[in-house]
């Protein structure tokens, strides 16, 4: 079954920051099979704390998406993430 990575950016803190995370996340995708669903596009809170955005990422499997999300390469970008921004992430197995 398909993996899912959902990320949910809550609140921008620095976004110096951010622009650092967004220049080279797409570097740690090599070696890794994952395809963007949706991100940062039109959305709509049904429920729950407003969010200033959604990233949807689908991987082969589970253990694809927790393999890329530990890599070395994403574990150094993601730095950035988390001094930018609050952000929720979510690892998902589809049905």
């Amino acid at each position: 079954m398909k993996g899912y990575i959902v990320f949910t950016r809550e609140k921008t803190l620095d976004a110096a920051e951010l622009a650092i995370y967004w220049n080279e996340i797409r570097r740690t995708f090599e070696g890794h099979e994952v395809k963007v669903l949706a991100a940062f596009s039109k959305h709509e809170v049904l429920e729950g704390d407003e969010t200033e955005g959604v990233v949807i990422a689908e991987f082969p499997t589970f253990e694809a998406a927790n393999a890329w999300y530990d890599s070395p390469a994403y574990r150094e970008v993601r730095k950035h993430r988390q001094k930018g921004a609050i952000y929720r992430v979510i690892l998902v197995e589809g049905v």
